[in-house]
């Protein structure tokens, strides 16, 4: 598949291996959870290793959701001029416990963005991905 879509295919669906690929080329996406029936959604920066997304996140209702409610989607895209492309994961946040865990993801590269704490670590393993690619109408 070409790297963008043909004009003739306004919207085109990203293998799963394509999808995953654009995900790791990005550094922030979008957390969703839901609690009771409010969904929140939190900006996260994030790495993604082995078909896993790992953050890190402070004490918060964004952690306490986490630990309640472990379904969550996450998604994140890049948009160019004519073209864009989206990619959501569904699955299941965990919080990390292990100080090899931790070693492992910051040598990956997660550093916090924002200067606060940051001391937990959360694995999302996926169940879904699903991605896809954009042509733009032009103004």
């Amino acid at each position: 598949m070409n790297e963008f879509p043909k004009p003739d295919q306004p919207v085109v669906r990203l293998s799963e291996e394509q999808a995953w690929a654009r995900l790791a080329s990005e550094k922030v996406g979008r957390l969703v959870t839901v609690v009771g029936e409010r969904p929140e959604i939190y900006p996260v920066n994030y790495v993604v290793s082995d078909d896993k997304v790992y953050f890190r996140t402070g004490e918060g209702s964004k952690l306490s959701e986490l630990t309640v409610h472990s379904a969550v989607a996450f998604q994140t895209d890049h948009i160019y001029e004519d073209t864009a492309w989206s990619v959501v994961v569904h699955g299941s946040a965990h919080v990390l416990r292990g100080f090899d865990d931790a070693a492992r993801i910051d040598a990956l590269g997660l550093t916090p963005w924002v200067p606060t704490p940051k001391f937990n670590y959360v694995e999302i393993t996926a169940t879904e991905v699903t991605g896809f690619q954009y042509n733009l109408v032009k103004n």
